[in-house]
């Protein structure tokens, strides 16, 4: 038995609807990584948190390789740091619990 026509057109519109969600976010994110005012990130930034996407940076958390992406490292002399994410480089997001871009961070290694 076939799907009656509103329910055929009603799941493509929601398809369509999902798909340009999706084009509007990446849009947003490669506005994000260029923009030079610290106003227009926080606008964008809200915009999308508003939607479900929230900006992640992990400063002061311990690194997780399957969580973040190590962009480098800084010395510490304190051992409670090492492992720890120092900076977060470039700004992970996150849409309802599933990774957009992870983080990108700089994180804290023992000089002994």
């Amino acid at each position: 038995m076939a799907a009656p026509l509103t329910e055929t057109i009603g799941d493509e519109l929601l398809d369509q609807a999902l798909g340009e969600r999706r084009a509007l976010v990446q849009l947003c994110l490669y506005a994000l990584d260029r923009a030079r005012s610290s106003g227009v990130v926080e606008r964008l930034e809200d915009g999308l948190a508003a939607i479900g996407v929230v900006a992640w940076r992990p400063d002061g958390q311990r690194f997780d390789p399957s969580l973040h992406e190590a962009g480098g490292t800084v010395h510490t002399d304190d051992p409670r740091l090492d492992g720890v994410v120092a900076e977060t480089e470039v700004v992970g997001f996150v849409d309802r619990g599933r990774t957009l871009r992870p983080p990108i961070v700089t994180v804290y290694t023992s000089r002994t």
